[in-house]
């Protein structure tokens, strides 16, 4: 099967730039559109952005939305890729609802992180859970680099403040 769209999701997350970087060897292998998109909320939530609307806010946030997109993109692939038709898009809404009716077409492919191992997994992994069950097309679930996995949760933790064995001798001879 030839991917005709490959929508991925995007937030700036170390797993999400993971899932762009896959989805754009995917576009390349079957010559097709790649979409990165970010979903996004007022911050507060919507409710807050009922009860007290603000045209300026929504404008501000807004711009917030494509810089954050588009500094994403420059980590994950060094910006627009010149060898592929390229639609990035934000959309106003909860990520896992806002990827599920994008790709919804046939021919779509929807490249998502799959987000932290780990303990936390059940309760970290909202987006790709609900992508996972609701899409309308197939599904990949990119893993987090090794680097992310280092640095969330306790083993992270023990990582960052492990002595290195040079430093066990250093404090040896203090003693």
């Amino acid at each position: 099967m030839r991917a005709r769209r490959v929508i991925a999701g995007v937030s700036g997350s170390p797993g999400s730039l993971q899932a762009l970087r896959y989805a754009a060897g995917l576009a390349r292998t079957d010559d097709s559109v790649l979409a990165p998109v970010l979903a996004w909320t007022p911050p507060g939530g919507e409710l807050a952005d009922r009860r007290a609307p603000c045209p300026q806010l929504r404008t501000a946030w807004k711009q917030a939305a494509w810089e954050r997109l588009w500094q994403a993109i420059g980590l994950a692939i060094g910006g627009p890729p010149a060898d592929l038709e390229f639609a990035p898009s934000i959309v106003r809404g909860p990520a896992g609802l806002v990827l599920s009716d994008l790709a919804s077409e046939p021919g779509d492919v929807l490249v998502i992180g799959a987000g932290r191992r780990g303990a936390l997994r059940m309760t970290a992994c909202k987006v790709s859970k609900y992508c996972l069950g609701h899409a309308r097309c197939p599904v990949i679930a990119v893993p987090p680099p090794e680097l992310a996995a280092e640095l969330h949760g306790f083993h992270g933790w023990m990582h960052r403040h492990r002595m290195q064995p040079e430093d066990a001798d250093l404090h040896a001879t203090d003693v």
